[in-house]
């Protein structure tokens, strides 16, 4: 994705791109970008040839294998943030109830 400015009638883009001529665009006010991705996707998707294509680079990817240091790591960043969460609870519901 990347972002440009409509100046006199035309899409001014904010930097240069490698796009294969032909390309189509979805082009939208960036306050209508979110709809206008989905709506992308909703009408891309429906073919069979999109579905394919997507199954296809889905099958692709390699699994995420991390090595015990990282799995530890991971271990107790979560442990960390459960603690953090249970000890703020108090002080985020309060108010809630009054």
């Amino acid at each position: 994705m990347i972002h440009a400015t409509w100046q006199n009638g035309r899409v001014v883009l904010d930097e240069p791109v490698d796009w294969p001529e032909g390309a189509r665009l979805v082009i939208a006010p960036e306050q209508d970008q979110d709809a206008a991705v989905r709506l992308a996707v909703e009408q891309e998707i429906k073919t069979p040839e999109a579905i394919a294509a997507w199954l296809k680079w889905y099958d692709s990817l390699e699994p995420l294998i991390f090595t015990p240091e990282e799995e530890a790591d991971l271990a107790a960043w979560r442990k960390k943030v459960k603690e953090y969460s249970i000890a703020r609870m108090d002080q985020d519901t309060q108010g809630l109830f009054k």
